[in-house]
């Protein structure tokens, strides 16, 4: 990267040129020795410490969800099927569910393209999907959704997110017409000073972390 922009202390910008090669290279190796201690540190938690995480992040999101969508009867709300120690927040799409919305679980139909949208309800018979996560059957019905999860490895101040590196989520989010509010999800240990976004990255329209509701300060 360039001299007054050293990996090591990360800040944020979005003004470089998409073909900065060499930049591009330096902040992708960067993100993924980000991307590896914060996952062995997110693995490393107890069991209870897990559970408690996923119990205040449910509290929060119960509290932030009126002022982001309102009323959840007969609105698309994406979720996600917790994998590599994420919080599992199943009981309050379960909830949300129950309450007469419209739950959905994202689904890689086709490698390096956007993510659709299947619904989910509790209980039901779900497929082996990419990298062998439960998904929805095909013959669920798409959604698109209004309001969406994202779970974060790492984030910063700005709202932008560290995630697996597949880029699937900012693929999708930039497919998506209308864009829908997106609320990352996370531990509060994970905020990091930036993550060099680049071109291509989409901040979250809130986070979440057991500390409570985040909203970066463009929001």
């Amino acid at each position: 990267m360039k001299e007054d922009r050293p990996v090591s202390s990360p800040v944020c910008y979005r003004d470089l040129p998409e073909g900065d090669a060499q930049e591009d290279l330096e902040v992708a190796r960067w993100r993924r020795a980000e991307r590896e201690r914060l996952l062995e540190a997110r693995k490393a938690l107890a069991v209870q410490a897990r559970q408690d995480w996923g119990q205040a992040l449910m509290a929060h999101l119960r509290d932030g969800l009126p002022g982001w969508l309102g009323d959840p009867r007969g609105r698309v709300i994406s979720g996600y099927w917790p994998i590599k120690g994420e919080a599992d927040l199943r009981p309050w799409l379960a909830e949300l569910d129950a309450a007469g919305a419209i739950v959905a679980l994202p689904v890689v139909e086709e490698r390096a393209a956007p993510l659709v949208f299947r619904r989910w309800r509790p209980g039901m018979a779900m497929e082996r999907g990419h990298w062998s996560i439960p998904v929805p059957p095909t013959d669920s019905d798409r959604v698109v959704p209004e309001l969406a999860l994202a779970p974060l490895v790492g984030w910063d101040g700005a709202g932008y997110r560290l995630g697996y590196g597949g880029g699937y989520f900012d693929r999708t989010l930039a497919a998506l017409t209308p864009r829908p509010f997106v609320v990352g999800v996370g531990l509060q240990a994970a905020r990091l000073p930036g993550i060099f976004p680049r071109w291509h990255d989409i901040p979250m329209s809130a986070i979440v972390t057991e500390a409570g509701i985040q909203v970066p300060p463009a929001a």
